[in-house]
């Protein structure tokens, strides 16, 4: 369903079952009433200003999207089914709105090519389908303002009969800016130098990674460095770049690794700084740079998370984790950076970190969206059953999508957020079979704002290998491949227990992998066929 994410605020809603529903990094899709044209929709119109629309204060009206239904004196249409499950439990009736976070995280996939390229298979804890889903480049149209576009498609699933499909939801935000016209950043970099980082890999590649920004960073940006090991000190406070980078270099260099990994410390002195170096008119944000091994003080996420909302709440100030390290604590990174409304990425080598320090950049410390939120109704008359792939941890209670006081999730320029739900049809559906809409506030003014894209019956029937996009095929080799590392069952009588229809078994996914890598002519696909004939080989 959703990722591993502790949101005190967010009401979760986890269903087992024949039927998910969420979305984070991704979109989530709503089932209207009403005639179809049967054609995937992609609306880029300007964004209209949200019903229901509430202040970040909290008066926002909470209630569904337009056309969903609520089922009488329950949540939303929920209903309850009384089928027995495998474990004695009683799921329910589908739920035809699904309501989650948005979210553009990374940090599993690329931790899993590294522990692949190690020849380990990753734990399958840390096998997040929505982050394999969102490391690859998307076909998704763009606004042309802030905010989103809204895409539906889909394809059928192979080998599964008539009734189940692939549903691919995509969201983008606008590319950033030329070079050069971005708002200023205020950068807070917290770093590890504990004991574990003394690796290669590890504190080597961060400042290596430091040294590549600093030379990046415009001058008008500003930077403030502060190192934890045992204790947290602070090397420098915030500081223009401007003249500044032969002292920013050096204090970079002298960075060597201490003892223990006091996190919490690190945090807590990293929003100090970020507090006290806050600049009006900027990004302010905090980005972590840790393998997040914490031994020491407080290791536990929710009391560390504790000040993180403080200040995320007060000061607008965001975390952007970035995970280094073949012993990675990935859940914590992941839970500090949700709390911190930010995300995560994961870096193994040289290149990647110019990838994230360089080339993405805008995208990693700008917004174009804040509170991000999508909700997503299938339509009862034309869909049994469906699941989401991934995002198990970002549900939102359904009642909440439209209350701005409930937290949703930070997206920057150039961002796409893909959702790819497993749908089962009923027989002979036609028309409309979902509608997705997503609610965002304007970073700037805190207007709520919506858009919405929706999809037809007829949509889906092309059949997934050959017939469908290049893009929508490339998504569904990372899902079927991250459902594999993760033990999911891909029987079509099983997709009770998480695994999406009709999965080709690893061999057979090397080999779309490849097909589709040549066809693209994208080098980050053929890295995709790569680890998965690794994870081949080591199964044996």
């Amino acid at each position: 369903m959703t990722k591993l994410r502790t949101r005190t605020k967010l009401r979760k809603r986890t269903y087992r079952g024949t039927v998910v529903a969420l979305l984070a990094g991704g979109l989530l899709l709503t089932g209207c009433s009403g005639s179809s044209d049967g054609n995937s929709k992609a609306i880029n119109g300007p964004a209209r200003d949200a019903p229901g629309t509430g202040s970040g204060s909290g008066s926002g009206a909470a209630g569904p999207a337009d056309g969903a239904e609520k089922g009488g004196g329950q949540r939303n249409g929920e209903q309850s089914q009384r089928d027995d499950q495998p474990d004695g439990r009683v799921a329910p009736e589908p739920d035809y709105l699904s309501t989650f976070a948005l979210d553009v995280d990374t940090a599993s996939y690329g931790y899993a090519l590294r522990t692949l390229g190690e020849g380990r298979l990753p734990d399958p804890g840390t096998v997040r389908p929505e982050e394999f889903v969102n490391s690859f480049r998307q076909d998704y149209e763009r606004p042309e303002g802030d905010g989103f576009s809204v895409t539906v498609d889909g394809a059928a699933a192979p080998g599964a009969g008539d009734d189940w499909s692939l549903m691919r939801v995509g969201l983008a935000t606008r590319q950033a800016d030329h070079k050069g016209e971005r708002p200023p950043a205020a950068l807070t970099f917290v770093i590890d130098i504990s004991g574990s980082m003394a690796e290669p890999g590890r504190l080597d590649l961060v400042k290596e990674s430091l040294g590549i920004l600093t030379d990046e960073l415009g001058g008008d940006d500003s930077i403030a460095l502060v190192t934890f090991s045992d204790r947290a000190e602070t090397r420098l406070p915030m500081t223009r770049v401007g003249d500044s980078r032969s002292r920013i270099h050096d204090v970079i260099e002298d960075l060597e690794p201490g003892e223990s990994t006091n996190v919490g410390a690190g945090i807590e002195r990293g929003y100090d700084e970020a507090v006290d170096g806050r600049r009006s008119g900027a990004t302010n944000r905090v980005v972590l740079l840790s393998d997040a091994l914490a031994n020491t003080g407080e290791t536990q996420a929710d009391a560390i998370l504790e000040r993180i909302e403080d200040e995320r709440t007060e000061h607008g100030i965001t975390l952007f984790g970035v995970g280094v390290g073949s012993d990675y604590g990935d859940a914590l990174m992941e839970q500090l950076a949700d709390k911190g409304d930010g995300h995560t990425t994961y870096v193994s080598d040289r290149k990647q970190a110019r990838k994230v320090f360089v080339d993405q950049l805008p995208m990693n410390v700008e917004l174009r969206a804040r509170d991000a939120k999508a909700q997503v109704a299938f339509d009862s008359d034309a869909v049994e059953s469906f699941r989401l792939i991934g995002y198990e941890n970002r549900a939102v209670a359904d009642e909440d999508f439209r209350d701005d006081r409930v937290d949703g999730g930070e997206v920057g320029p150039g961002h796409t957020v893909t959702a790819l739900y497993a749908v089962k049809l009923r027989p002979g559906a036609s028309g409309e079979v979902a509608k997705a809409t997503v609610r965002w506030l304007d970073p700037e003014t805190r207007a709520p704002r919506e858009r919405s894209g929706s999809i037809g019956a007829s949509a889906v029937d092309a059949r997934l290998w050959g017939d469908a996009k290049p893009r929508l095929q490339v998504t569904a080799v990372a899902a079927y491949f991250a459902e594999s590392l993760r033990g999911e069952s891909a029987d079509d009588n099983a997709m009770s227990s998480g695994g999406l229809p009709a999965a080709p078994d690893l061999g057979e996914l090397e080999e779309r992998a490849r097909t589709l890598a040549a066809s693209t002519e994208d080098g980050s696909v053929k890295e995709l066929a790569e680890a998965i004939d690794q994870a081949n080989r080591a199964r044996g």
